[in-house]
């Protein structure tokens, strides 16, 4: 069964009903992890009487994917796998993901949906600036786009310099990246004594790290397109799980009819009531060869109502992730506050590392952030101080700020690194 992308709420909640039902039966019948843990809570797939009933049902976390390394999470014979990807495995083992053909084919059209409602068209011509390989980034939208009709251009990432060439030369329509890695592209358009902003772009999809309208502004000036956000994860199906809508841009309408989402407080686990602020947690509706029943993405955002003419909820940009939060003596901070206060301050650009420290018996944070080219450099120890002024009244932290020439801070072909934590080991 399709669901229109018109029809009605009801009829959204009703398919979401029956694919859920089918979806929790076949992690029972089919995964020895999913079984297990649904008998430990008491728990089969009969209890599903309405689709608050999931709320009772237990969670699904990266540690469960590592618990079963490598193949343990999946629902269907390795002869039925078309594809694997996996994570780069920087906290751990990888995480493992697997697709039927069914699977890529979901995936396709859903990325195609994506690019459709970010104002891409067939015809479009794609740059593709996402890493190709285990990587789910780049094949996703690489396939999303010959699925639409586009023309794609799989340039994936690095050789900064050529990027440039190929978009001067090709003229696309679409840049596909991350927000970090598109301000690389800005910053090599201005070195090689180009307009960024001039290029034939009009439409820039980023995703794959949460960042802020600090960044998309500043992205769009120096490119000059409409840059939307979009959302995914490898654990559910990679990106193509939500797409900030060229028609409704501030948030981000969830691809309800295939993935169900839930706002949890973060430490207890309680489901929230709609529209407060928690972690999101998602369960696939349709995945075949890896189902995954609420799984605890660990990122911080809030469920929405969907846009006029859609019966889909939306979500807003994702704040941070509940696991990369850092406590300050003791306060609570994220990265994107820092980005945040950034923006207050003009002289600097959107290129910034927090480094943490302990040289006593006390945590530090320093804030290295780069001037802008047109700044002068003599005035760094006043703008320093004035955003460490900014750090302390808007954030509630002390921190000692490094203003660094144009260009110092390592930039990042695929997710930036924002945090270098210093600190001894315990």
């Amino acid at each position: 069964m399709r669901l229109d992308e018109a029809a009605s709420v009801e009829s959204l909640r009703g398919l979401q009903f029956e694919r859920l039902k089918a979806v929790l039966a076949r992690a029972f019948a089919q995964v020895p992890r999913y079984r297990e843990k649904f008998a430990a809570a008491g728990l089969d797939p009969g209890d599903l009487r309405e689709l608050d009933d999931l709320g009772k049902f237990p969670f699904t976390t990266k540690e469960d994917l590592r618990a079963t390394y490598p193949f343990g999470m999946f629902a269907v014979p390795m002869a039925e796998i078309a594809r694997i990807h996996a994570s780069s495995g920087t906290t751990g083992k990888p995480t493992v993901v697997g697709y039927t053909r069914s699977d890529l084919e979901t995936w396709a059209g859903l990325m195609a949906r994506s690019i459709r409602a970010a104002g891409g068209r067939p015809g479009d011509k794609v740059h593709n600036a996402y890493g190709y390989g285990l990587f789910t980034g780049g094949l996703g939208f690489h396939y999303g786009g010959e699925h639409l009709g586009a023309a794609v251009i799989p340039v994936g990432g690095g050789a900064t310099a050529r990027q440039v060439q190929l978009i001067d030369d090709f003229r696309p329509d679409i840049l596909m990246a991350t927000p970090s890695y598109a301000l690389t592209i800005a910053d090599e358009f201005a070195r090689q004594g180009l307009d960024g902003s001039r290029c034939s772009l009009r439409i820039g999809m980023f995703g794959a790290e949460p960042w802020s309208e600090f960044m998309r502004a500043e992205i769009e000036a120096r490119l000059g397109l409409t840059a939307l956000d979009h959302y995914g994860l490898s654990e559910l199906i990679g990106p193509g799980v939500a797409q900030e809508c060229a028609d409704a841009i501030g948030a981000l309408t969830i691809w309800e009819d295939h993935f169900l989402p839930e706002i949890v407080d973060p430490d207890s686990g309680q489901v929230l009531p709609e529209g407060e602020a928690g972690e999101l947690v998602l369960t696939t509706l349709t995945k075949e060869g890896m189902p995954m029943i609420r799984f605890r993405t660990r990122d911080l955002t809030r469920l929405l109502p969907p846009a006029r003419g859609r019966p889909m909820r939306r979500m807003e940009r994702v704040k941070g992730r509940s696991d990369d939060m850092l406590i300050v003596r003791g306060v609570n901070l994220f990265p994107s506050q820092i980005e945040a206060v950034l923006a207050r301050e003009e002289r600097v650009a959107p290129h910034y590392r927090l480094e943490l420290s302990r040289p006593g018996r006390l945590d530090e944070l320093a804030v290295v952030v780069e001037a802008r080219a047109e700044t002068e450099f003599q005035l760094s120890e006043e703008i320093a101080e004035n955003v460490a002024r900014l750090i302390k009244m808007l954030v509630g932290v002390t921190a000692r700020v490094q203003v660094a020439a144009p260009g110092t801070i390592a930039r990042s072909e695929g997710k930036a690194a924002r945090v270098l934590d210093l600190r001894p080991k315990q």
